[in-house]
C-alpha cells in the first residue's frame, strides 16, 4: 500500500513538472519578439517599381536630308563668291525674321562635317546627300565623335552671287527652309568652296545643322549600378529572411533552452526585416531620382 501511494505521488510530480515546464515554454514563448509579417508584400512592391529607359536608341539618329539637292541651273554670274561668315549670318538673319528663333551657334565640329562633305563631293563628283560609297552627315559625325539628338544638311551647287543669294535660294526651298527655320537645332557649321564639277568650274555649299547629345541632361550611370547592386543585395536578404522564417514557423520550443533559441532566431529575423526595409525606402530614393533624370533626358530627345 505505501509502496503503490510512494508511485502515485512520483507519477503526480513527473506530471506536474511536465506540465509546468510546458505552461513555463508557453508564456515564454508568448512573450518572444513578433515576426515581421508585412516583409514580403514591401519587397514585392519595390520589385514591381518601374526603372524607366532612355529613349535614345528609339529615336533613330539620322540625317534630315532636304531633298532634292539645290542646283542653280540659271546663267551663273562669273563674278559669283561666297563666304563661310556670310552664309553662317544670312542663316541666322532669316532665323530671325521668320518668328525671332533662337540664333544657331557656331560648331566647330559640324565646321568639320560640312568640310569633309564638300571636299567628298568634288573628289567623287557626286551633289547628293549620302555618296556612292555610303558616306554622310552622319558618318562623318561618328568619325569625329560627335555626339547628336538629331543632325541635317542642306547642299547647293551652282554660282550663286553671294551669300545672301545662295541662303535665300535655300528658304524658297521648302525643304532647306524647314531645316534653317527648325527650332530643334542649336549650332550649324559651313562649309563653302568652288572646284571643278562635271567638267566646269562652280560653287558648292554645305550647311550642317545639329543639337549635341551634350545639351540634354545627363543620366547618372552609377546611380543605376548602385540600384542593381542594391537590388540583388535585397533579393540576397529575402531569401535569407523566408528561409529563417520558415525555419522559426516549424519550431515548438518545451524547454527554457530551447524557447531561448527560438527568441533568439526571431530577433535575427526581425533584424534582417529592418535591414530589407531600410534598403528599400534606400532604392525607392535612388529609383525616383534616376526616373527624374530619365524623363528629363527623353523630354530632350523628343523637343
Amino acid at each position: 500500500m505505501k509502496k503503490a501511494l510512494a508511485l502515485a505521488l512520483i507519477l503526480t510530480a513527473v506530471i506536474v513538472v511536465f506540465a509546468f515546464k510546458s505552461q513555463v515554454a508557453t508564456i515564454l514563448k508568448s512573450n518572444a519578439p513578433a515576426l515581421e509579417k508585412n516583409a514580403e508584400k514591401k519587397i514585392g512592391d519595390l520589385f514591381n517599381q518601374e526603372i524607366k529607359q532612355p529613349i535614345f536608341d528609339a529615336i533613330k539618329k539620322k540625317v534630315i536630308a532636304s531633298p532634292p539637292p539645290l542646283r542653280q541651273t540659271e546663267v551663273n554670274p562669273s563674278n559669283a563668291l561666297l563666304t563661310k561668315n556670310g552664309v553662317f549670318a544670312w542663316t541666322n538673319v532669316q532665323r530671325f525674321q521668320n518668328g525671332s528663333l533662337p540664333t544657331l551657334l557656331p560648331s566647330f565640329k559640324l565646321d568639320q562635317i560640312a568640310e569633309a562633305r564638300l571636299k567628298d563631293m568634288f573628289a567623287n563628283q557626286y551633289f547628293e546627300h549620302v555618296s556612292p560609297s555610303g558616306e554622310s552627315a552622319s558618318t562623318e559625325a561618328k568619325k569625329i565623335n560627335y555626339e547628336y539628338v538629331m543632325i541635317g544638311e542642306n547642299i547647293a551647287l551652282g554660282n550663286f552671287e553671294n551669300d545672301q543669294k545662295l541662303v535665300e535660294a535655300w528658304m524658297n526651298s521648302p525643304g532647306h527652309r524647314a531645316n534653317i527655320l527648325n527650332t530643334r537645332y542649336q549650332e550649324l557649321g559651313i562649309a563653302v568652296g568652288e572646284d571643278t564639277f562635271e567638267g566646269r568650274k562652280t560653287w558648292l555649299g554645305v550647311q550642317i545643322f545639329g543639337k549635341p547629345l551634350s545639351s540634354c541632361p545627363s543620366i547618372d550611370q552609377n546611380l543605376k549600378s548602385q540600384i542593381d547592386l542594391n537590388k540583388d543585395k535585397l533579393d540576397n536578404l529575402q531569401t535569407q529572411a523566408s528561409a529563417l522564417k520558415t525555419e522559426i514557423e516549424s519550431m515548438n520550443p518545451q524547454t527554457k533552452e530551447e524557447v531561448k533559441t527560438y527568441n533568439q532566431k526571431v530577433d535575427v529575423y526581425n533584424g534582417l526585416v529592418a535591414e530589407i526595409n531600410a534598403l528599400i525606402s534606400e532604392v525607392k530614393s535612388e529609383t525616383q531620382t534616376y526616373n527624374s533624370q530619365i524623363n528629363a533626358f527623353n523630354a530632350c530627345l523628343s523637343n
